[in-house]
């Protein structure tokens, strides 16, 4: 039940962006989001690797998977990259997104401006996923969306929203005439300011905010006010996103 050294060395390579690119592949860990991505069919799957309990009692779920590999814990230790004991690693094929200029021009989206943190992107992926938000746009500068990490925190989201890397201006460009709202420190209060879609809501990076170059192509600045006595210098992006996107989605 041990893996090759050839295996080993293909699974550990997916942790890096450049192989996941190269294979475009990525992992899956985890008993929940392992079972999310398999019953979904929604992605092909290239291989699962698990304990044998694991394999044993999903047997169901793995009927259609051609290479299902069985190995110890402390194999699967080796190609992992969660703390806590893992049962299942799942390499999937990532998914070939196209952009529709005629869904979007129809929907509420994000566009996300140099967000670094896995983490972040990932709760914001989760954030889109819940208040059924299909399009999330990233800037070439931003984490990429298959990272393990952002994988994790995205509980699944990857399987619903759509998150396509592009340029703003080349999105601008393909819909210059949809509204765009974007976070800043000196804007209209999110809670006086109309706000509704279809549009596009801007998420600036953590620590500098919206660049000078998206700024100026805003339709809407809006602001998060802070409650009386609050200190706090800023709000951490995917706090600001969730707060944002419920007010546009309320009914």
């Amino acid at each position: 039940m041990k893996l090759s050294i050839n295996q080993l060395k293909y699974f550990k390579s997916l942790h890096e962006r450049k192989h996941r690119q190269k294979y475009h592949n990525f992992m899956v860990e985890g008993v929940k989001l392992a079972k999310e991505v398999l019953s979904s069919n929604l992605l092909e799957i290239e291989a699962v690797v698990a304990v044998p309990d694991w394999i044993a009692q999903n047997k169901a779920l793995l009927r259609t998977i051609e290479t299902v590999l069985p190995v110890a814990e402390a194999e699967l230790k080796k190609i992992s990259l969660l703390t806590t004991p893992n049962q299942v690693v799942v390499v999937v094929k990532q998914p070939e997104l196209i952009f529709d200029e005629k869904s979007v021009a129809k929907s509420l989206s994000l566009y996300l401006d140099d967000i670094r943190d896995p983490g972040n992107l990932g709760t914001i992926l989760r954030i889109a996923d819940w208040f059924g938000i299909p399009w999330v746009f990233c800037s070439p500068g931003s984490v990429e969306a298959f990272n393990p990490k952002v994988v994790q925190a995205g509980m699944g989201a990857f399987l619903r929203i759509k998150c396509i890397e592009m340029d703003f201006y080349e999105l601008l460009e393909k819909l210059p005439n949809l509204p765009v709202y974007g976070t800043v420190l000196h804007g209209q209060s999110v809670f006086t300011e109309l706000l509704q879609g279809p549009a596009i809501i801007a998420i600036g990076n953590e620590s500098r905010g919206l660049s000078d170059e998206i700024q100026a192509k805003l339709t809407h600045r809006i602001s998060i006010p802070k409650g009386s006595g609050g200190g706090a210098e800023s709000l951490n992006a995917a706090v600001a996103t969730g707060i944002v996107c419920a007010l546009f989605t309320q009914p």
